[in-house]
């Protein structure tokens, strides 16, 4: 297996009936390479649910179910272009390739869902995900307030875009957000107790779960019922939403917050991920392959 899936890099050649990209051309591949293009889902420009199941971009398989894929820790990679996006000129590559999961997951969720201005977003967690929320929520327009474990991250937050930043290990900041937000998104996968979180919410407010626990959550009803309030799930987005996204992030200047290393450093890198020792993205440079 090849893994990678924020791949950013120059076009090298190209097939002999693609139409939308020419050699030297900047460009990124996300988390998938292809889909079934027929279901209703893939239809509307939302492969990523596709309902015959998309083609992950590493460690899948393409559409005829036996071919695997391999991902961008690689020198070269080739994919359809349809299923390729187009990097806007004042993105750096290196900062850019993570928005190709971390920044789309949080950008389809919060468009999704309307933020924007008038609207109170909460950000759960401040990691590879979360900050990369805090900047397009604070670009959209929403005031953004971050709930973090402790508070060393704080001035991160705010150099964001956050206007506020809560303590989560302090009981009296559940209390005084009690029914605050309008959508709240968790990008952790550590087990929370969602239930705490669901009561920040205000009548009719969403709760939105990127991040992926590894065990069962239990949530009561009573936090959902009294006020109307939903617990919702987002996963990435369709190839159209992903290049708006790009273009968005563009248009405001935002990008990811890095560190670029040599593929022989990436044992060290994962380590440090497992540690949470990263702020906030880790990226390979291949030419060091």
């Amino acid at each position: 297996m090849v893994p990678g899936h924020e791949i950013a890099g120059i076009v090298s050649k190209v097939g002999s009936k693609v139409t939308r990209y020419k050699m030297g051309d900047r460009v990124g591949v996300g988390c998938f390479v292809d889909s079934c293009r027929s279901c209703k889902s893939c239809e509307e420009g939302l492969e990523q649910f596709c309902e015959k199941g998309m083609s992950g971009t590493y460690n899948g398989l393409e559409q005829d179910g036996k071919t695997p894929t391999q991902g961008g820790y690689s020198t070269q990679i080739v994919v359809d272009e349809n299923y390729v996006l187009r990097i806007p000129a004042n993105l750096p590559l290196d900062k850019a390739a993570p928005l190709l999961c971390a920044g789309i997951t949080l950008y389809s969720p919060l468009h999704h869902w309307n933020a924007g201005p008038g609207k109170k977003v909460g950000i759960i967690g401040l990691g590879g995900l979360g900050h990369m929320g805090v900047k397009i929520a604070s670009a959209m327009g929403a005031e953004v307030t971050v709930l973090s474990h402790s508070l060393k991250k704080q001035e991160d937050g705010k150099r964001m875009g956050a206007k506020y930043f809560y303590a989560t290990s302090d009981a009296a900041t559940f209390e005084k957000l009690a029914g605050y937000f309008d959508l709240i998104i968790c990008t952790v996968s550590a087990g929370l107790d969602w239930n705490q979180y669901l009561n920040l919410l205000n009548r009719d407010g969403t709760m939105c779960v990127v991040g992926i626990p590894d065990q069962a959550v239990p949530v009561m009803a009573f936090p959902l019922v009294m006020k109307r309030r939903s617990l919702a799930g987002s996963l990435i987005g369709g190839i159209k939403e992903t290049q708006e996204m790009l273009d968005f992030c563009s248009k405001h200047n935002i990008s990811c917050d890095i560190e670029l290393i040599p593929i022989q450093k990436v044992n060290e890198a994962y380590e440090r991920v497992v540690k949470s020792d990263v702020r906030y993205r880790f990226v390979i440079d291949i030419a060091s392959l």
